[in-house]
């Protein structure tokens, strides 16, 4: 296993996590089973920019994970916090190299940790259509389905 190093940041960070969100998004595309034109049409300067929004309202944080042996990041989590004190993990991915070594554990610790530390009243977590093996790994953490949304399609 790896000496996996964790960092800290804020939105000055971000481009840290391109190819890891990109990934993602391509995963989310793969799984969806009706919004895939949702993710076909995201691009990660979107995202970047919803990140930028939300860092202006209220409070952002990135963790990341890096393998220093070989210089890539394994891993991350992005994490709000509004002026209300609402947390919200926003986005978490590990790198299907680096799974199942408890990194996604010690990144959403982490995360959790700011939130909490930082006056969160609530952390919630959204999980995209077709990602529902992600539940056991919140269910770790306390988080449990409260409603489900749904959307119409416009196809």
């Amino acid at each position: 296993m790896p000496a996996i190093e964790y960092q800290e940041t804020d939105l000055s960070g971000i481009e840290l996590i391109r190819t890891l969100w990109t990934r993602l998004n391509t995963h989310h595309h793969a799984n969806a089973r009706v919004f895939q034109d949702v993710y076909a049409g995201m691009t990660f300067d979107d995202r970047k920019a919803y990140f930028s929004k939300i860092a202006m309202q209220g409070s952002l944080r990135i963790v990341l994970a890096f393998d220093p042996e070989q210089g890539i990041y394994a891993g991350y989590c992005v994490s709000s916090l509004s002026k209300d004190n609402e947390g919200e993990i926003e986005s978490i991915s590990v790198d299907e190299t680096y799974r199942m070594q408890g990194i996604g554990t010690n990144l959403l610790t982490r995360a959790l940790t700011w939130l909490n530390n930082n006056g969160s009243i609530r952390n919630r977590v959204s999980v995209a259509d077709g990602n529902e093996a992600a539940f056991p790994f919140y269910r770790k953490f306390g988080f449990y389905p409260r409603m489900t949304v749904l959307e119409q399609s416009r196809d």
